[in-house]
């Protein structure tokens, strides 16, 4: 969710590390960043981040709350994504169930997109935005659900099937899902963070498919987006060291074809350009010794 739409044009946020002494890029979509320099059309947002260790119970207790509360959203919205059902009407949904536990739909707020849910098909891979596209059978869709409940941030991402699929369709899914939880199964004290990259790409790239690079996990906590960033491919052995109670969500987007990818006109919906299908998992973990502890979960 770095990359948004203002006033027409696009913006890029950067993220202030105070310990590197200068921003970073935290999205660089392939293909558009130098045009949109050019025409002179790129907003700039600077933002503080910071990363929390889960280190008292009460942090963690708060961000199981937050998570499960996430979780129980995307359960209900699986249910309700059926054909004929719009994006728009999940989005709805989404605001009221939000509304109703007192919580704030942080990519509305926080992040200016223009919904409180993530509602990507087919081709879409990330981003894409609720409205009036009414879902058939046959479509994948993508939902990533996120939300700032007392003080603690949730955030996850499922990926369901719209009636009947392509059975090869449904095999991204599963490999998609697979990718996500080796990435969860590589995330523990003392290992580094290319080990979560690493573990998903072997996953994807042995059965056929490509890692979206630029939209990838990150650290959360009080906020929806911290440090550290967490690629979905990546070096063993690379990378900052993950401590005890580190809070990170993994969050793959696999696809059929080519990773390469394009913004469309609405300045968020972010699609395959070959017109391969995507899919998408998201769980948010707390490092841990026993094995990573599944916070988006119910």
């Amino acid at each position: 969710m770095c990359l948004r739409g203002a006033c027409g044009g696009l913006g890029l946020v950067f993220c202030v590390d105070r310990s590197l002494g200068s921003p970073f890029a935290k999205q660089n979509p392939d293909g558009i960043l130098q045009e949109l320099i050019s025409s002179g059309c790129l907003k700039i947002y600077v933002k503080e981040i910071n990363n929390l260790v889960a280190t008292t119970e009460e942090e963690r207790e708060g961000l199981r709350r937050a998570n499960r509360a996430t979780a129980k959203l995307l359960q209900d919205l699986a249910k309700l994504a059926r054909p004929g059902v719009t994006t728009g009407d999940l989005n709805d949904y989404a605001m009221d169930y939000i509304a109703q536990l007192g919580a704030t739909p942080v990519f509305a707020t926080e992040e200016g997109f223009p919904g409180c849910i993530n509602t990507s098909v087919n081709d879409v891979a990330v981003h894409g935005v609720p409205g009036k596209q009414k879902l058939k059978i046959g479509d994948v869709l993508s939902i990533d659900a996120g939300m700032l409940l007392d003080g603690y941030a949730g955030d996850s991402t499922i990926t369901v099937a719209i009636g009947k699929i392509n059975p090869k369709h449904q095999r991204l899914i599963e490999i998609a899902r697979e990718a996500m939880m080796a990435g969860i199964q590589a995330a523990r004290p003392g290992k580094r963070i290319g080990d979560i990259g690493y573990a998903i790409q072997k996953v994807a790239w042995s059965h056929g498919y490509d890692v979206v690079r630029e939209y990838i996990g990150h650290g959360l906590g009080h906020v929806m987006h911290e440090r550290p960033d967490v690629p979905n491919v990546g070096r063993a052995g690379t990378g900052p060291v993950m401590p005890e109670g580190l809070v990170i969500t993994i969050e793959p987007t696999l696809v059929e074809k080519s990773a390469r990818m394009r913004v469309d006109a609405d300045g968020w919906s972010v699609r395959t350009r070959d017109g391969g299908w995507a899919a998408q998992f998201e769980h948010t973990v707390i490092v841990s010794q026993q094995g990573a502890e599944i916070l988006s979960t119910l």
